[in-house]
């Protein structure tokens, strides 16, 4: 189809093309590079696969805003086959080929109704992406720190990645049509959207149409080629970075990392944490290049969404904007020119942070923003010594007396006291088959203590041989370590492993605890500090103690609705077990429009339970209450010592008689259990 001079002036393009383009890939593999190291390759043909079938399939985009999904899906299901269209037109220009009849029969049905498809796709988006409705998505709170060319940038490169799609597909739907209305080639029935489209060259010259058919393939093409050197800059980058990144996520986000194998090696470190862009390690640089750019994580932060300065999207975005703009010499190796605080992040975002999950969760590119703030956190507690105040007393009750209460080890076993039955250590009961590891706030807080006594029932009532650490527990470290203090947390970490190695000597032990953020350390970080046990929160344990009939319990009337803990439902997936438990009850349960994995935060996570909130136009939990208490139920149901708090903070604001009573689900079942017979006479005595 192409003439001499037409085919030597594309293979001139090509060339340009690739070289200005393949020169901004090339540096944005560079910029990644400079990353600090961190091994993401294990399992690699597992992840590769995981993440090529969570691309094709979409499901992490349809995670949420379906319509906006679906018409997403047809501009990347289109893109994906064009690939193979792009292809075809480019060797019929180059040679005598024509892809009609047999085999291109289906082909060109499906490429013809995919063009039809990308183009109602891509307009949806574009009209989305410029209305109100869209203008109110993609905008942040006043006093969320952004890059400067952030606001500015984004609607021209959406317009400019918009307007490409919207010319490359339209034009090449042209030039198909004009083939159709070339009596060379003529209506194609399998190419009906062309087909109707080659009504608009009935007007022209038998002769010129060939001119309009070579006109519109060099636009559908030549944009082609003139768009790769601006597609290292545009967001239109992710449809190659993403599938990397969801293949490099890491199996459990929120399980963080330790910054040194032991105090040794911490020692020799000169720098702790993130302070500039250089000091990520690499996966959090791919997360800046891989960003979309949606807004979902916004959405659904509790911080954002209570007013506070934090967005995670925009710190993702903040830190992609500044790379392309120091690009070629941060790809070169020199060092950025301005920390992270002066651009993308700011003290009282990084601190209004409850490290919940819910971006990471929500992300369909499987970006971890969490993880940004948790960087800087540590670098502005390690390094700098700057953090709220009033974390000071949390870190020094863990430094000194093993909690962040500061109260003595000799009250850890304070909680016991009432109980009808002793409750022994390990080193009174080393055969033991359960550790309760009962956790700071039951052992030092009245109200969480109610859980404690209720779950030691529960245990005692099963026959289950059981034991806990007493006086030899500290805390798990967790809240210091989502305050950014490693240090302290690796203390505790240490200390805890030698405590419970030993206490599995005998035999090894099932852990059992009524706090999520101590089943999540106990089980995902201290393997890094060579602890792997067996850890299983406390709904998971009673959910089997009633499946295996070692408990039993009286039918309850009621209704109830069941508030998932972050760092149960979301970061560990355990959303049914509780569920069951409620069920056995007999209650009927009331679910919260966010519930399981999208559940809302307490706001008691990422050690803001010892600090004071951010200022927003309401609180974390205020938000979550409301939306608790609209479901009607008489009893809000948690899982959590630190949710239990929150919940019982905004109830008390109501008038009396008007609040849902906040119970933890081991006082709901410890209230019905049908108790053993002599149990029962000797209560009746």
């Amino acid at each position: 189809m192409l003439t001499t001079p037409e085919k030597i002036a594309f293979l001139l393009l090509v060339l340009a093309s690739l070289y200005f383009g393949g020169g901004a890939l090339l540096r944005v593999y560079r910029a990644i590079r400079r990353g600090q190291p961190e091994d993401r390759f294990d399992h690699l043909p597992a992840r590769l696969g995981r993440a090529l079938w969570q691309t094709l399939t979409m499901q992490t985009v349809f995670k949420k805003r379906p319509w906006v999904s679906l018409l997403h899906a047809f501009v990347f299901y289109g893109f994906v086959f064009y690939l193979s269209v792009n292809l075809v037109d480019v060797l019929e220009g180059f040679f005598p080929i024509k892809a009609r009849g047999g085999f291109w029969n289906g082909y060109n049905l499906v490429a013809d109704l995919l063009t039809a498809l990308i183009l109602v796709g891509i307009v949806g988006l574009l009209i989305r992406r410029y209305s109100r409705v869209g203008r109110k998505t993609f905008q942040w709170n006043e006093k969320t720190p952004l890059h400067e060319k952030v606001r500015h940038g984004i609607p021209t490169d959406s317009a400019i990645v918009g307007g490409f799609i919207l010319f490359h597909v339209g034009s090449r739907l042209l030039h198909k049509a004009a083939q159709a209305a070339n009596l060379d080639y003529g209506p194609d029935p399998y190419q009906p959207v062309a087909s109707l489209a080659s009504a608009l060259f009935l007007w022209v010259d038998v002769d010129r149409i060939v001119i309009v058919e070579h006109l519109f393939w060099w636009f559908a093409i030549g944009s082609i080629l003139l768009f790769i050197p601006y597609f290292a800059r545009s967001k239109h980058i992710h449809l190659f970075l993403a599938p990397l990144n969801l293949a490099f996520k890491k199996e459990k986000p929120g399980a963080l990392l330790p910054i040194a194998r032991d105090f040794e090696e911490l020692e020799k470190l000169e720098k702790f944490g993130v302070a500039r862009l250089e000091d990520f390690s690499w996966p959090r640089l791919l997360d800046a290049y891989s960003c979309i750019m949606c807004n979902r994580c916004q959405e659904v932060c509790p911080a954002y969404t209570t007013g506070k300065a934090l967005s995670p999207a925009a710190i993702l975005i903040s830190e992609r904007y500044e790379l392309n703009q120091i690009l070629p010499d941060f790809a070169a190796g020199k060092e950025s020119p301005r920390p992270l605080m002066d651009f993308a992040m700011n003290e009282e975002s990084i601190w209004a942070c409850t490290t919940c999950n819910a971006c990471i969760e929500v992300c369909p590119v499987g970006n971890e923003q969490m993880l940004h703030i948790l960087d800087v956190r540590r670098e502005r507690v390690m390094m700098q010594g700057e953090f709220p105040a009033q974390l000071n007393n949390a870190f020094k009750g863990m430094e000194r007396n093993g909690n962040p209460w500061n109260l003595g080890a000799d009250k850890r076993l304070g909680w016991t006291e009432g109980l009808p039955f002793e409750v022994q250590t390990v080193a009174q009961n080393p055969e033991a088959e359960v550790l309760y590891w009962v956790g700071c706030a039951p052992s030092y807080d009245p109200r969480a203590q109610k859980t404690a006594r209720a779950f030691a029932e529960i245990l005692h009532e099963s026959g289950v041989s059981w034991a806990v650490l007493g006086k030899e527990e500290k805390c798990t470290g967790d809240a210091a370590r989502r305050a950014g203090n490693e240090f302290l947390f690796m203390q505790l970490a240490t200390e805890n492993v030698a405590t419970l190695n030993a206490a599995m000597e005998a035999r090894p032990k099932t852990i059992v605890t009524t706090c999520p953020h101590c089943f999540h350390t106990l089980a995902n970080e201290y393997r890094d500090f060579g602890g792997t046990y067996t850890v299983k929160h406390h709904t998971e344990y009673i959910a089997e103690l009633l499946d295996t009939k070692r408990l039993e319990l009286l039918p309850m009337a009621g209704e109830v609705t069941y508030h998932d803990p972050c760092y149960l439902g979301r970061h560990n997936g355990v959303i049914t077990e509780p569920r069951q438990v409620i069920q056995a009850t007999g209650l009927k349960l009331h679910e919260p429009a966010r519930h399981g994995k999208n559940s809302f935060c307490c706001g008691a996570g990422g050690a803001q339970f010892w600090k004071e909130e951010e200022p927003g136009h309401e609180r974390v939990s205020t938000n979550r209450y409301r939306e608790l208490k609209g479901t009607k139920a008489e009893t809000i149901a948690v899982g959590c010592p630190f949710c239990m708090q929150m919940m019982n903070l905004e109830s008390a604001q109501e008038p009396e008689g008007q609040a849902p009573r906040v119970l933890d689900i081991s006082e709901l079942v410890v209230q019905n259990l049908k108790r053993k017979p002599a149990e029962a006479g000797e209560a009746t005595d």
